[in-house]
C-alpha cells in the first residue's frame, strides 16, 4: 500500500493527449467497424450475384444428359484414372511440393501391405493441354539403367501404353539413368529395345530423385497424344538384382477383371466446355462437375485483369502495412461479423456433396494467406436425377482494394487529424503546465525555508478568468491575511514588554519601598523569591523582545574587517573567568583571520552557543572552542561532552522557540531562542550553522561557517598564508 501511495499520476499534458488519442481512437474504430460491415454487405451481394450466375449457367444444362454422358465407353467397364486440373504450375524437380492443390487426389496400386515392395502412388494433374504425372515410388532395392547396354528393361523403368490419335498403339519408356532427368523411348511389343534407333522421345519429359523409400517421379506429356478417347495404361518395373538384372516384379494400373489391358483417363467434355468458355469473366472461374465429381468443363482464371503486381517501393511497402493493420484490426472488430464460413481446400468436397444433393451453396474460403474467393454451387437437374453442379468462383479483389482504399484514407486522416489534435492538446498543455508551474514557483517563493512569509500578495494569474485564476486569487488572500498574522505575532514581544514593565516598575518600586519601611524584613526568604520572580518576568519580556527586534536590530548594525582569530581567543579567556565552574580549551590558527562581522554580534552568537555547551556538558568535562579556515571561509566550532542529538531533532533545532531540554536541564531561563538568534547572526553574516555528533558518540559540536574578507583586504591586513584545514571529524572534547 505504501508502495502505491508513492506512485503520482501522469501529468496534465499527457492526460490531455491520452484523452486526445482517445477521442481520435474511438471515431476510427466506428470508422472501421463501418467498413467491415459494408464489406460484409458487398460480400453478400456478390455471394447472391454469383449464385444467381451458377443458376443461369445451370439451367443451360438442364435435362441435357447427352452433355454428361459423351465419354466414349461407360466407366462401368474401366477403373479411372482421373486428371484433376491445376492452377499452378509444375516444377519437375523430384519434389511433391508443388502438388499442394492435389493433396489427397493420390491413388495406389500394389500397396495392399506395408511389407509390398514395387508398388506406386499416382496422382494425375491436367494444366495447358499437359498431361502431369507424380508418381511415388516404393522400391528398397535401386536399380539405374547401365548405359553400356541396348537393352532398355534390364533396370528400373516406367511403362506407358496409350492409343495415338490415328488408332495405333503408343509404348513408351521412361528410363532411369541416375538422379535427374529421365530419359524416354518409344519401345517394341516386346519392351526391350527402342524403335527409334535409340534416339530418345523428347515428347515425354521427367525428373526422377533417388529416397530412403524408393524414386520420386514426375513426367508429363502432351494430351493430344492421347486421342479422342483418352485411353491410357502405366506400369512400374522392378529390378532389384544388379548382376542378372532380371525382372522381379511390374505394377500396373490394372482395369477391372477382364476388360482390355487400358484405363481411361477421365478428361473435360469439349461440347460442355465449348458453352462455358464464352460465360467466363475476369477475375472468375466456372467449373462444371459431374454426378461423380469429376470436372468436365472449367474456364475462366480467379486472378483479375487489372490485378498488377506492385514493383518493390513505397507503394508495395504501404500496401503491406495496411494489410498488417487490417489483420490486426480484424482481430477486434471481425468476431460476429465473421458469417461466411473460410475453408482452404481447392473446392470444398461438402460444397460439391451439397450442391449433388439439389441444395445451392455459397461458401467464401482462402486459397492461399493473400487470396480469398467466393464460391457459388447450383445444381443441375434432369427429370429424374441430379446430372452434376456449376461452380462459379470469383475472388474478391475488387471489394479488398475498396476497402484497402478506404482503410488507407482513415489511417491518413486519423494520423492527421491525430497530429493536428495532438499539436493543439501540446500547445495548451504546454501553456497551462506553464502557467500552474509559475503560479507554483511564485507561491513556493513567498514562504522562505523557515517558515517566514517574504510576501503579502501574488502577482502572476492574478487577473486570469479560469480556474487557474481563482486558484491565483485564493491563494493570494490567504498570504494577505498570513502576512497580517504574522505582523500581530511580531509586533506582540514590543507590546507585551510595554504592557508588562510598567506593573513591573511598579511592583519593584514597591518592593523596595517595603524593605526601606520595614528593614526587619530585608532577609526575609519571601522578599527575594518576589524579588527573584520579578527578574525573572522582566528576563522573560527581554527576551521576547530582543528574538523579535532582533533582525531589524542587525539591518542597521556596523560591520567592520576583524581578526576573529584575537575575537574569539579573548572571549574564550573571558569564559573562563566568567564561568567558574567549566573548563574551556581554546585551538586557533597561529595567524589572524579577517572577516566582515560586526565583533558584538559575534560575541552575543558565542554567548548563545556555550550557554547552550555549558548546560549540557558532562560534569568535569571540557568545553572546547575551535577555529579553522578554509579557502573562503572561516569555521568556529564549540564542542562539549554530553548527550547526543537525535536525528530527529537536528533539522528544527535552530528554529524559533524550539527546545529539546529534558526535565531536568530546565533549571534556567529557556524558551527555544537562543539557537535561533545563533542561526540570524549566521546568516546576517552570509553564513551557516548546523549542529552535529561528535564522530565517537560521546558528544555534540555546533558548527558556524562565516565568510572570509575579500582577498585583497585580507592581504592588506595580514602576510601571512592561510594553514591547511582540519577537518570538523577530528574534534574531540577532551
Amino acid at each position: 500500500m505504501k508502495l502505491l501511495k508513492r506512485i503520482r499520476g501522469p501529468k496534465i499534458g499527457t492526460k490531455l493527449m491520452l484523452l486526445g488519442m482517445l477521442v481520435l481512437l474511438i471515431p476510427a474504430g466506428i470508422s472501421y467497424r463501418q467498413l467491415l460491415e459494408m464489406e460484409r454487405i458487398l460480400i453478400q451481394a456478390q455471394s447472391q450475384t454469383q449464385l444467381k450466375t451458377a443458376q443461369g449457367i445451370s439451367t443451360l444444362f438442364n435435362g441435357r444428359e447427352d452433355l454428361f454422358n459423351d465419354l466414349p465407353l461407360t466407366l462401368d467397364d474401366y477403373d479411372p484414372l482421373f486428371a484433376n486440373p491445376m492452377q499452378n504450375p509444375v516444377r519437375f524437380d523430384g519434389k511433391d511440393s508443388d502438388w499442394g492443390e492435389l493433396e489427397g487426389k493420390s491413388k495406389a496400386f500394389g500397396l495392399e501391405s506395408p511389407s509390398d515392395d514395387a508398388g506406386f502412388e499416382l496422382t494425375l494433374g491436367e494444366r495447358s493441354g499437359q498431361l502431369n504425372v507424380l508418381m511415388k515410388i516404393f522400391d528398397r532395392d535401386h536399380v539405374f539403367r547401365d548405359q553400356e547396354t541396348l537393352r532398355l528393361d534390364n533396370a528400373d523403368h516406367v511403362r506407358l501404353n496409350f492409343i495415338l490419335p490415328d488408332g495405333t498403339d503408343a509404348r513408351i519408356a521412361l528410363t532411369f539413368p541416375a538422379n535427374g532427368v529421365t530419359a524416354a523411348y518409344s519401345m517394341d511389343a516386346e519392351w526391350k529395345f527402342s524403335t527409334n534407333s535409340g534416339l530418345p522421345e523428347n515428347r515425354v519429359q521427367g525428373f526422377v530423385e533417388q529416397t530412403e523409400y524408393g524414386y520420386m517421379l514426375e513426367f508429363r506429356l502432351p494430351l493430344d497424344s492421347l486421342g479422342s478417347r483418352r485411353f491410357f495404361g502405366l506400369s512400374y518395373v522392378d529390378v532389384d538384382d544388379q548382376a542378372t538384372r532380371e525382372i522381379r516384379a511390374i505394377t500396373q494400373t490394372l482395369p477391372k477383371a477382364g476388360k482390355a489391358g487400358f484405363n481411361l483417363v477421365v478428361l473435360r467434355s469439349p461440347e460442355l466446355l465449348n458453352i462455358v468458355e464464352g460465360l467466363g469473366y475476369s477475375g472468375a472461374r466456372i467449373a462444371v462437375i459431374d454426378s461423380q465429381k469429376r470436372v468436365r468443363a472449367q474456364t475462366g482464371s480467379l486472378t483479375s485483369l487489372r490485378t498488377e503486381p506492385l514493383q518493390p517501393g513505397i507503394s508495395a511497402t504501404l500496401n503491406e502495412w495496411f494489410d498488417q493493420i487490417r489483420s490486426v484490426l480484424d482481430e477486434f472488430f471481425v468476431g460476429s461479423m465473421q458469417s461466411i464460413e473460410i475453408e482452404s481446400q481447392a473446392i470444398s468436397n461438402t460444397l460439391i456433396e451439397s450442391a449433388l444433393e439439389g441444395d445451392p451453396v455459397v461458401r467464401r474460403r482462402n486459397l492461399s494467406e493473400t487470396q480469398e474467393i467466393i464460391t457459388a454451387a447450383h445444381p443441375i437437374v434432369s427429370t429424374n436425377a441430379i446430372l452434376g453442379t456449376v461452380i462459379v468462383e470469383q475472388n474478391i479483389d475488387d471489394i479488398l482494394t475498396f476497402q484497402r482504399s478506404a482503410l488507407e484514407q482513415i489511417v491518413v486522416l486519423s494520423t492527421v487529424g491525430l497530429l493536428f489534435v495532438f499539436s493543439a492538446m501540446l500547445i495548451f498543455a504546454g501553456r497551462l503546465a506553464w502557467r500552474i508551474r509559475t503560479l507554483r514557483h511564485e507561491t513556493s517563493r513567498s514562504i522562505d525555508e523557515r517558515g517566514r512569509l517574504r510576501t503579502d500578495a501574488l502577482r502572476s494569474e492574478i487577473n486570469a478568468a479560469d480556474e487557474i485564476g481563482d486558484l491565483a486569487r485564493s491563494v493570494s488572500g490567504l498570504l494577505s491575511k498570513l502576512h497580517q498574522h504574522n505582523q500581530f505575532l511580531e509586533n506582540m514581544p514590543r507590546t507585551l514588554r510595554h504592557e508588562i514593565n510598567n506593573p513591573l516598575n511598579t511592583l519593584s518600586t514597591s518592593l523596595q519601598n517595603l524593605v526601606e519601611e520595614a528593614p526587619q524584613i530585608q532577609d526575609s526568604k519571601y522578599l527575594e523569591s518576589a524579588k527573584r520572580g520579578v527578574l525573572r518576568i522582566g528576563a522573560i519580556v527581554q527576551n521576547l523582545a530582543d528574538a523579535a527586534n532582533l533582525e531589524e536590530a542587525l539591518e542597521s548594525e556596523e560591520v567592520e574587517i576583524i581578526d576573529l582569530q584575537q575575537l574569539v581567543e579573548n572571549y574564550v579567556n573571558n569564559c573562563s573567568i566568567s564561568h567558574k565552574g567549566a573548563q574551556f580549551l581554546f585551538r586557533g590558527t597561529q595567524s589572524a583571520v579577517y572577516a566582515k562581522v560586526s565583533d558584538y554580534r559575534i560575541e552575543q552568537m558565542l554567548d548563545k552557543i556555550v550557554d547552550n555547551a555549558i548546560d549540557f556538558h558532562r560534569a568535569n568535562s571540557t568545553v572546547k572552542v575551535q577555529l579553522d579556515t578554509y579557502r573562503d571561509f572561516v569555521q568556529i566550532t564549540v564542542a562539549n561532552r554530553g548527550p547526543v542529538l537525535p536525528k530527529a531533532t537536528q533539522d528544527s533545532l535552530f528554529d524559533s522557540m524550539v527546545t529539546h531540554r529534558s526535565d531536568g536541564l530546565q533549571s534556567k531561563l529557556h524558551f527555544g531562542l537562543g539557537l535561533y538568534v545563533v542561526r540570524i547572526i549566521a546568516e546576517y553574516h552570509g553564513g551557516t550553522v548546523r549542529a552535529m555528533n561528535l564522530v565517537d558518540g560521546s558528544g555534540v559540536a555546533i558548527v558556524i561557517q562565516i565568510p572570509l574578507a575579500e582577498p585583497t583586504q585580507r592581504t592588506a591586513l595580514r602576510a601571512a598564508s592561510v594553514p591547511a584545514p582540519r577537518a570538523v571529524g577530528a574534534i574531540t572534547a577532551s
